[in-house]
């Protein structure tokens, strides 16, 4: 246990010692909430003022605070993943200067040297994914602001979870990586194509009925829903408590991904917490289990 603390905090002043990657991995939720904001906000607006029944007004704050919780949402989906894979490059790193190598030849155990990577990622991405929490909720309350303590803590566990996520699967998929090379193609790769897989560039309610079905099986799209549900329910409950039908609150919810649909069927949010833990499990035992590997043949 002692040998792991060192070596997370080896590896996380590695981390904050590279200017670069830090500051990469810092200001992408920043340029993200900006791109947002420019390109999508007027987006999203339009489509909440269409849902509105014909001759019905919504109050400007609460349009504000609907846009805002799925922008926000939008961010925190993307970043808890992404960030995470930049955070844990230096698994990759350590490979290409030699020092996983090194590390190997002492004492210290195969076990913490993989925890010690993940443990020290999982520290860095939660760092600033509440970074970009804490931005985000700035951004709601000069905009909109309809958030209860239940909805925040709620945000908070959802953050926890999907970066615990993010960091399982950027640590599978690092594992095979060795190259400079690879450590661009690959962060390109997720960078610019996990925001669409997982409902946060466009919802997936907006994609065709096969595709749907598709993205219903990847994990990230249930915590992508987790996030909509929380930073817009209050939203939402101000829309009822405006007089908007419930019938027309629900199609709003069916547009923006709060409701997901598996096979047409509809997946409550107790259950959405459930795939996203099983999904961690899973994934961090692949890891351990491809680590358990690499001793064996390198014995």
């Amino acid at each position: 246990m002692k040998t792991t603390a060192q070596l997370i905090k080896r590896n996380t002043k590695l981390f904050f010692k590279d200017k670069g990657l830090f500051f990469t991995a810092l200001i992408t939720p920043m340029i993200l909430l900006v791109l947002y904001v420019t390109f999508l906000e007027k987006v999203y607006r339009d489509s909440f003022a269409l849902s509105v029944p014909v001759g019905m007004e919504l109050p400007e704050r609460v349009l504000d605070a609907a846009v805002g919780g799925q922008l926000v949402s939008s961010l925190l989906a993307v970043c808890c993943v992404t960030v995470s894979f930049c955070a844990n490059m230096l698994m990759v790193q350590d490979k290409i200067t030699g020092a996983r190598r090194d590390m190997a030849m002492t004492p210290v155990k195969g076990s913490a040297l993989a925890f010690g990577y993940y443990l020290s990622t999982l520290a860095v991405t939660l760092l600033i994914s509440f970074v970009a929490l804490g931005g985000g909720m700035i951004y709601l309350a000069a905009t909109g602001w309809c958030l209860s303590g239940a909805d925040i803590f709620f945000l908070i566990l959802d953050v926890v979870l999907l970066v615990l996520f993010g960091t399982a699967l950027s640590s599978i998929v690092n594992f095979f990586l060795s190259s400079q090379g690879q450590i661009s193609a690959v962060g390109t790769i997720v960078s610019s194509g996990y925001g669409f897989l997982c409902g946060a560039y466009m919802p997936i309610s907006q994609f065709p009925e096969g595709l749907q079905k598709v993205i219903s099986f990847l994990p990230g799209t249930y915590g992508t829903s987790l996030l909509r549900n929380h930073a817009m329910r209050g939203a939402l409950e101000q829309m009822k408590e405006q007089g908007m039908p419930v019938e027309a609150v629900e199609e709003l919810r069916d547009v923006v991904d709060c409701n997901l649909y598996f096979f047409e069927k509809q997946v409550s949010v107790s259950t959405m917490y459930l795939i996203l833990g099983v999904s961690i499990a899973v994934l961090l035992g692949v890891y351990v289990l491809l680590n358990i590997w690499q001793k064996k043949r390198n014995a």
